[in-house]
């Protein structure tokens, strides 16, 4: 199902830098955002943050600049139409181009299926999957232009923020793992749609400790690094924004401290066939014993350690 990569050499295989390219990040306030928003900054990206108006997203500017760099702050609710489509309006005009689009926003409302209301589930797709989607549909119509008007590739990179809840169908989060399953569905139809035009769509999948976690993973060890620290996963964002990254495309990552995983396609446990069509009792016959324990789950294949 995964294949761990670990690293083993302190020598960058091909150009990791970011100098010049334009990145917009979303949910840069705090956490995985903030993060990323910092690393991308590190490799000379310069930035357009985004996240619901307030201080926090106006202080991972302000660092941002501190340390040299360039950001500015667009706000605004990340599922909205027209603020998707003004993020890339404010990338253009700040900074004269877009290469890089980073969709990490978004929250939870845990709840089992039997207690959920419906605020709760629309609330969370909403932000998630919806705010995937508006922000990469304006990007990449963006990027689709430009290549028709230069009339070769261009570069362009989106990093979406999946999870491994869709992976383990997380009982008490029905909203959140749907959501991030459907961000998978809706990376890999993007990145079929436009990898011809040179742009490149992959997922991540990472654990880290945020605010939006903290009832999962707890405090953070007070002695010695943090395995779980946001700052273990935005190398590898930084990575897959890169020009390094051209070869990957379409690809799902599980990432936490010092691992990085490619997630494999699912595979096909078993196949039953008949002349004609089946019956209910030849399937009875056909499929006993055959159906693996514990459903569709990758449950076993994300114990790394």
């Amino acid at each position: 199902m995964v294949t761990a990569l670990r690293r083993v050499s302190e020598n960058p295989l091909s150009d990791t830098r970011l100098d010049g390219k334009v990145a917009i990040v979303t949910g840069a306030a705090q956490g995985l955002g903030r993060a990323e928003a910092l690393a991308l900054a590190a490799q000379g990206a310069r930035l357009v943050l985004n996240d619901l108006p307030g201080d926090a997203v106006e202080a991972t500017a302000s660092e941002i600049r501190s340390q040299g760099g360039e950001a500015v702050v667009h706000a605004g609710d990340v599922a909205d139409w027209t603020n998707g489509e003004g993020l890339v309006k404010t990338a253009l005009a700040t900074y004269g181009s877009l290469e890089i689009l980073v969709n990490n926003a978004g929250f939870t409302r845990d709840r089992m299926i039997f207690n959920m209301s419906e605020e709760e589930w629309d609330s969370v797709v909403r932000v998630h999957l919806k705010g995937h989607f508006v922000t990469s549909r304006h990007a990449v119509a963006y990027w689709r232009g430009l290549s028709k008007t230069e009339g070769a590739p261009v570069y362009g990179r989106i990093v979406n923020t999946s999870s491994e809840a869709f992976l383990l169908g997380s009982p008490g989060q029905p909203n959140y793992a749907s959501a991030k399953g459907g961000i998978t569905a809706l990376t890999l139809s993007t990145a079929h749609a436009v990898g011809r035009i040179g742009v490149r769509v992959n997922a991540i999948c990472p654990r880290a400790r945020t605010a939006m976690t903290s009832a999962v993973f707890g405090e953070a060890p007070s002695d010695g690094p943090d395995p779980l620290s946001p700052a273990a996963v935005s190398p590898l964002v930084a990575y897959l924004a890169s020009p390094a990254a051209e070869a990957v495309n379409a690809q799902v990552f599980v990432v936490y401290g010092g691992l990085v995983a490619v997630v494999a396609a699912p595979t096909i446990a078993h196949t039953a066939r008949t002349e004609g069509h089946w019956t209910p009792e030849d399937l009875a016959k056909a499929l006993e014993g055959n159906v693996p324990q514990g459903g569709f789950s990758a449950a076993a294949a994300l114990k790394f350690d």
